[in-house]
């Protein structure tokens, strides 16, 4: 039917369309089916909304050529992605799947085994990572269409080809929950971090339960600070009794994240619980974690097993989250002067228990210590760099802590792979990186407006503030390529300047996109202090040491920032942040980094 819809020449309009095909079938098979029969690629868009031009951003090419396919030179082969436990026993295994050459097994298991879409051994079963690669590049290409982001039909075909290259050779990638839902649900969870808001009554609690239940399942992360929940030391609003407190109810939500699994695979749910240093049960928090482990340690000397899913560490508390607490400059300076610290009451402020600082971050120290947790968030810091602080202070983050932003609020993530940033003679390519960033962050962009979110105030403060989060991945292994160690100044000089680089030219591009698009909603009464943060961005561009960096490199760090701010002074920007550094997990394995985000060799 659709077929005879498109003979004699005539293009359909997008109403003939929808009624000749019905909307449940409509997917990336059809629209590649509908580009084939029209012969034209805007005409195509009819079929799942029409392709808007001339008020988006122009798209240089850069790894591509006009008229030939980013694949076109690729060599491909058929492999077996097999995978199996320490016992020897298949966990995992999909025969004849097509990968370029130049991939290891390794990311060949990852790919296929995490982000390949379809039941194994049926049709749907996705069998070649250009599968893969087009299912997501092809989306956020035709997202980008309909939402207006391109100037011409050229500049959406050029962003189109750029993003489908970067990917396939490994130069960047998106987020696990990109892999594994763009191109397969309508609406698709694209951020895997979330910052989620919880008040003093039950019912919140309960429904912070549901939505980081509904983050898990779809391979996303969470974090919330827990200090709004009145502590153990106070009264309940009706009746004589006291609360229960935040560590008790860290408990039924550490229990939902253990049986959830991220994405409906086998990985773990990440979760990140904060208090505040001044809450009364900031020393019960402290300790909850290393109390429970040597329960564990307990039962491994009793004989059961101490695997991560054994029985052991099953059957103890909060195992499934990182514990932070959070200080100020305030308590900081009471420790180093050994004054005494007063923890206040939730209900009303007042003065609860009288402590000596320097003593409870000794018993911080002590648990992380004994068990990895808590780690410290420093919130005098963290609310001086923020960009939006008349909307509200920042008050928590994601599981990893590398993004911290307003409550209710989603960040999807991408990581450029530095040792693909580089020259043939192993130089790193300023020019390169630049590109790969406007590229991503486009990308990042684009997904916003076209993604699920799993509440309505998640969703309007996405679509109030749009932050995004660029990264990258391998930095320990583009040191030690480049002869540095990774302990040592000249590293650090390097990181500093790859890492302003990045920074200043996302916000060069996402103010681009505000020129033609629009700033974000919430810019206009956060102008005054995202202009201060992005001045004080450049300030610190200019203190970057000279020892070890590149001399292209260095002038670039500073130079990017001087046209982020001359641009975003007149126009905004469209991202109210637009960087993390991310540990990129998994996504390392799927583009062949020896080391993750910016860690050493596991080794070290």
């Amino acid at each position: 039917r659709l077929q005879q819809s498109f003979d004699g020449l005539k293009i359909p309009t997008a109403d003939e369309i929808r009624e000749t095909v019905a909307l449940t079938l409509i997917d990336q098979n059809l629209i590649h089916v509908a580009k084939r029969y029209l012969g034209f690629r805007h005409h195509a868009q009819a079929v799942i909304g029409e392709a808007v031009y001339g008020k988006g951003i122009a798209i240089n090419r850069f790894y591509t050529k006009k008229g030939s396919h980013p694949y076109e030179n690729l060599v491909w082969e058929k492999r077996d992605a097999v995978i199996t436990s320490d016992k020897g026993q298949v966990v995992f295994e999909q025969r004849d799947v097509e990968v370029p050459s130049f991939y290891s097994q390794t990311a060949t298991n990852i790919i296929v085994s995490k982000y390949f879409r379809g039941r194994l051994q049926t049709p749907e079963r996705e069998t070649s990572v250009r599968q893969l690669v087009d299912r997501v590049a092809q989306t956020i290409a035709d997202w980008g269409r309909r939402g207006g982001y391109f100037a011409s039909v050229d500049d959406a075909d050029a962003f189109a080809d750029e993003l489908t290259s970067i990917l396939i050779h490994q130069r960047a990638a998106f987020n696990s929950p990109v892999w594994f839902n763009v191109g397969v649900n309508p609406k698709p969870q694209c951020s895997a971090c979330f910052i989620n808001s919880v008040q003093d009554d039950m019912r919140s609690i309960l429904n912070l339960a549901v939505t980081e239940g509904m983050l898990f399942k779809y391979g996303s992360g969470a974090g919330s600070n827990l200090s709004t929940l009145r502590s153990s030391r106070e009264q309940l609003s009706n009746s004589s009794g006291k609360s229960s407190g935040p560590v008790s109810f860290m408990k039924g939500l550490d229990a939902f994240a253990g049986v959830i699994k991220s994405g409906g695979k086998t990985r773990r749910a990440a979760k990140m619980v904060v208090l505040n240093v001044e809450h009364p049960d900031v020393l019960d928090f402290v300790w909850c974690k290393a109390k429970e482990e040597r329960k564990a340690h307990t039962l491994i000397d009793a004989g059961y097993s101490g695997d991560i899913n054994g029985e052991a560490y099953s059957s103890i508390f909060f195992q499934n989250a990182n514990n932070s607490v959070r200080v100020t400059d305030e308590f900081m300076k009471a420790s180093k002067e050994n004054n005494e610290w007063w923890t206040k009451n939730v209900i009303n402020g007042e003065p609860c228990e009288r402590m000596q600082a320097r003593e409870v971050l000794r018993q911080i120290a002590e648990a992380a210590w004994e068990c990895g947790d808590p780690g410290l968030q420093y919130d005098t810091t963290i609310n001086d760099w923020h960009t939006c602080p008349n909307t509200d202070r920042i008050h928590a983050s994601n599981p990893c802590s590398e993004y911290m932003f307003l409550n209710d609020s989603a960040c999807n993530l991408a990581s450029v792979n530095l040792m693909r940033c580089r020259k043939t003679n192993g130089d790193f390519d300023v020019a390169a990186f630049e590109h790969c960033c406007r590229i991503i962050i486009t990308a990042q962009e684009i997904m916003v407006d076209f993604s699920s979110y799993p509440t309505p105030a998640i969703e309007q403060t996405s679509y109030d503030y749009r932050p995004l989060g660029l990264g990258y991945a391998n930095l320990g292994s583009l040191i030690m390529s480049m002869g540095k160690a990774y302990d040592s100044d000249e590293a650090r000089n390097l990181a500093a300047a790859i890492t302003s680089v990045m920074s200043g030219t996302a916000y060069d591009q996402s103010s681009r996109i505000a020129e033609r698009l629009g700033a974000f909603r919430g810019y206009r009464s956060n102008a005054e202090p995202m202009l201060r943060v992005m001045k004080k961005h450049r300030d610190s561009s200019r203190t970057i040491a000279e020892n070890g960096v590149p001399t292209d490199l260095r002038t670039r760090a500073a130079s990017c920032w001087d046209e982020a701010l001359e641009h975003g002074s007149v126009h905004g920007y469209r991202n109210a942040q637009i960087s993390v550094l991310a540990p990129t997990g998994t996504i390392s394995f799927l583009m062949d980094c020896d080391t993750t985000g910016i860690e050493p060799p596991i080794s070290i």
